[in-house]
């Protein structure tokens, strides 16, 4: 048994070695990073908690309290959805369009008084033939035209 505790002693030092190598490794930009993914974080919060807030003050353009409670809900689930399907994101550019997304429909919601996002119309030459070159053209040009706060808003 003695042995075997020896063994065992031996196994954890040599971990312990490997893992204080690994954590020297780490340099100043790495903790750098850290911090900017937890300010980020901090920001992301915030930003969900003023949609929250928003959508417990917002009172519809027509007055009438179904569609108050209506545009409500939906600002909620909106929000609730988006943000659990993109809390996974690890990369910083897509966070930032997400971010920069969730601003934009903000403002305009608030500018328009409507929650529901705005029609995005299609680009010149954007119903050409549907064949070979010519639909790989038309998808570019429809996805090129997509506006910012219509990013996370998929086409049925």
């Amino acid at each position: 048994m003695t042995e075997h505790y020896g063994n065992f002693g031996r196994v954890t030092s040599a971990l312990c070695q490997r893992t204080f190598s690994v954590l020297r490794q780490w340099n100043k930009n790495d903790k750098v990073m850290l911090k900017v993914m937890a300010a980020r974080r901090v920001e992301v919060l915030g930003l969900y908690r003023r949609v929250l807030r928003l959508s417990r003050s917002w009172q519809a353009q027509s007055g009438l309290t179904h569609d108050t409670d209506t545009e409500r809900k939906y600002i909620t689930q909106e929000a609730r959805s988006l943000f659990k399907q993109n809390q996974h994101l690890t990369d910083p550019e897509l966070i930032s369009k997400c971010v920069a997304e969730c601003e934009a429909r903000i403002e305009l919601g608030l500018h328009y008084r409507n929650p529901y996002p705005r029609p995005s119309y299609l680009p010149p030459m954007g119903l050409a033939t549907q064949k070979g070159s010519k639909l790989r053209g038309q998808q570019r040009l429809r996805k090129q035209a997509k506006p910012v706060y219509l990013q996370s808003h998929h086409e049925t």
